[in-house]
């Protein structure tokens, strides 16, 4: 037979091993808590509504609230920032591209262009002049009466 003191020994060695190895599962990532607008302006208005010593701060125990969360979001009402009340994405901000950078992209796109032509224009007119003095065929000058 086992007796009482066994029993309790065993309990208590099965308590200790319990307690020296923890649980290996591993708790999730916390997520960020995000607030909306509706949500700021409900708590803003029950915070202002609160006259009774300690009642604001049962109200932000009650809620999982810090009292700099109070002080912002007034802030961002006092200065009527609506989309101050709104979370906010996060990450890198989407540049807004002016409208002349786009125009003057065309412009120097086009600008190239018309740069290489009036170089292959040029190269064929100083062919054409070597032909001539070779075949020796006397070219319209504009003094002449070219077309210009």
């Amino acid at each position: 037979m086992i007796s009482e003191e066994t029993k309790a020994s065993r309990a208590m060695e099965r308590a200790i091993l319990s307690i020296a190895h923890p649980n290996p599962e591993v708790p999730d990532k916390a997520v960020r808590r995000r607030f909306t607008a509706e949500y700021k302006l409900r708590i803003l208005t029950l915070a202002d509504a609160c006259s009774d010593p300690g009642s604001l701060g049962a109200l932000l125990r009650l809620e999982g609230l810090y009292a700099s969360n109070l002080n912002t979001w007034r802030h961002q009402r006092e200065r009527g920032v609506l989309s101050g009340l709104t979370p906010k994405k996060r990450g890198r901000k989407e540049s807004v591209l002016n409208p002349l950078v786009a125009e003057n992209e065309k412009l120097r796109r086009e600008n190239d262009r018309i740069t290489k032509r009036l170089r292959q224009a040029e190269i064929i007119i100083d062919v054409q002049k070597k032909v001539s003095q070779i075949l020796g065929i006397q070219l319209a000058t504009p003094e002449e009466g070219g077309n210009d």
